[in-house]
């Protein structure tokens, strides 16, 4: 009995704690992309306009229009990606659909076959694609898993893709031009301010990974800070060569 109570307590635990977040969603990756790519292309286009020692209302012009054109871009960017990537995804479906319907006998056959290379004895494949075939719809959704690798039901969104990819960009991209718009007149509040943008952009990013979030978080703000430092630098040089 004690053992019987152990195993069941080890269920339990292995019931309540088994659980995997949702790696297949249609925003979490234009989302992350958006803002690491807005924080790190805004600053990048800031100072290296800075670099050119322009004046400061050509500087805030500069990384608002860069806001803007960059959400549009993303979010124009995300859509096309993803709707593209779906419709790829349904043509196939739809001939794996007409398969099914035209020779179901052998798509059984097939996927008996796949069931027995993975280990299951031979009689037993049979039986379980027999009764999985049983239903279309069942049998469409199986045989896109084990032949194409996707789940029909869980394909990610356009527009989700896109409102989260131009958000996110937005948001991102904001933090360079937010202490110019609340009255800074150096170029250091900005810098300072994405900085700590990028890092925690990073650490967030690891919630979601193996990674822990200080190496994420450093990682992120030494190739920010690299993108930001040569535009600079190129902005100097040639701000420097035109004047």
């Amino acid at each position: 009995m004690a053992i019987i109570e152990t195993e069941a307590t080890l269920h339990e635990a292995h019931r309540d704690n088994h659980t995997h977040r949702d790696v297949n969603g249609g925003w979490l990756r234009p989302a992350v992309f958006g803002a690491m790519d807005g924080l790190v292309s805004n600053l990048a286009l800031m100072t290296g306009v800075a670099g050119g020692s322009v004046s400061q209302q050509t500087l805030v012009i500069t990384g608002l229009a860069g806001l803007a054109a960059g959400a549009f871009s993303m979010a124009a960017g995300e859509y096309t990606s993803v709707a593209s990537q779906r419709e790829l995804v349904q043509a196939e479906l739809d001939i794996e659909r007409r398969e099914l319907r035209k020779h179901p006998k052998d798509e059984e056959r097939e996927l008996a076959a796949l069931y027995e290379s993975r280990g299951v004895e031979p009689g037993l494949a049979r039986e379980v694609a027999r009764q999985l075939s049983k239903d279309p719809e069942q049998a469409l959704e199986i045989h896109a898993r084990e032949e194409l690798g996707i789940d029909p039901g869980g394909l990610p969104s356009p527009a989700v893709a896109a409102v989260s990819s131009f958000g996110a960009f937005a948001l991102g991209a904001l933090l360079p031009v937010l202490p110019y718009l609340l009255g800074a007149t150096a170029l250091w509040p900005a810098l300072l301010l994405a900085l700590i943008g990028l890092f925690a952009c990073g650490a967030v990013v690891a919630k979601v990974t193996a990674r822990s979030w200080w190496f994420s978080g450093l990682r992120q703000l030494a190739l920010g800070g690299a993108a930001a430092g040569v535009t600079y630098a190129l902005g100097s040089l040639f701000g420097t060569a035109v004047g």
